[in-house]
């Protein structure tokens, strides 16, 4: 297979390119590098086998397209780029629309010329659900939870996004399952949940599970905004590679599916059974404040899988205690990495 996958030194990207590279597939690596940490796992990646790396933003079309021409027979193309912090897309929605929305266009039209049947399988999100404010949340043991909801979300909520972050996402979601009905294109939407495991050099912003373990090895004081009750369903970076191979595997089957993928109702935390965690592995309580809850944050999201399972025979395998205790060694073994990422971080804010 040759594969292609934007965003390839992201977090997500660079672990399904070690995949596939493992695998034996060809693969095509297209990153801008605007992250500070995609050249950390660009050299990683180098490491792991031979692969064509190009600097290319999905924003520019003509670029993208070059790389779509010179790779007419790509099988299965796998679209994680992206802009992917809600409180980014508050600061400069322009930025955010142009690289979740006119990006997304871009690669679906660099395919559409084509004329190719190759699968492409966009990782949208569950802010595309919105807030959820009108369902009601209670909680249990200390978290919240949707009684009347056992199975989670389900794919027939309304979708119905707040933040600019969930408008760019929620239209390019539109695109993807568009670009199936009207131009034949096979496509697959991934909601996914929270994603958490190696290689997530987190943040404040994003990827959460990774950094509250990092702040609190670097004795960082955590701030919660809301009452750390909040809670997700989580899923390991192995089930959701797990998870492409199965959907790109039923092939133009499942095409024009929208699927939500998490760790479902088995595999839930909030962010105060996440401290807790932390504290019984570090042997210390963590030091955290709580702040006003941000715009468009949910109490609560747990993804209804149902559908993944009975369409393509996917389910996580990896229950959150032990994939907690995978990603904190992995971040012990690598915090100096963190360590300088939080120092820009707070240089910059100064």
């Amino acid at each position: 297979m040759k594969i292609l996958i934007t965003g390839g030194c992201g977090f997500i990207g660079s672990n399904a390119a070690s995949r596939y590279l493992k695998a034996g597939h060809s693969v095509v690596v297209i990153d801008n590098l605007v992250r500070q940490t995609s050249a950390q796992n660009l050299n990683w990646l180098r490491a792991q086998g031979e692969f064509e790396f190009q600097a290319v933003d999905v924003r520019d079309f003509q670029s993208l397209r070059a790389v779509f021409q010179r790779h007419s027979d790509v099988n299965r193309i796998l679209h994680l780029a992206a802009q992917v912090a809600v409180s980014a897309s508050l600061i400069d929605p322009r930025a955010d629309f142009e690289a979740n929305a006119l990006g997304t266009l871009n690669v679906l039209e660099g395919l559409r010329e084509l004329q190719s049947d190759a699968l492409l399988l966009y990782a949208s999100t569950n802010k595309v659900y919105g807030s959820l404010s009108d369902l009601p949340a209670a909680q249990h043991n200390g978290a919240y939870c949707f009684p009347k909801l056992p199975f989670g979300i389900p794919e027939d909520r309304v979708v119905e996004p707040c933040t600019p972050y969930g408008c760019s996402k929620a239209t390019a979601d539109q695109y993807v399952r568009d670009y199936h009905a009207t131009f034949g294109l096979n496509t697959i939407v991934f909601r996914q949940s929270c994603i958490y495991g190696y290689r997530q050099f987190g943040s404040e912003d994003q990827g959460w599970v990774a950094w509250l373990m990092a702040a609190s090895l670097l004795g960082c004081t955590i701030t919660f905004f809301g009452d750390g009750r909040q809670t997700r369903d989580l899923l390991f970076i192995e089930d959701l590679l797990d998870a492409f191979d199965a959907a790109f595997a039923a092939g133009p089957r499942i095409a024009g599916g929208v699927y939500n993928i998490g760790g479902g109702p088995t595999n839930t935390a909030s962010l105060r059974s996440l401290i807790a965690f932390i504290a019984n592995r570090n042997k210390a309580t963590p030091r955290y404040i709580c702040s006003d809850w941000r715009s468009g944050d949910q109490k609560v999201f747990v993804s209804d899988i149902r559908k993944a399972n009975h369409d393509f025979g996917w389910s996580p395998r990896t229950k959150c205690e032990a994939g907690f205790d995978l990603l904190f060694d992995w971040v012990t073994a690598n915090l100096h990495f963190f360590s300088k990422q939080h120092a820009r971080n707070s240089q910059e804010e100064r």
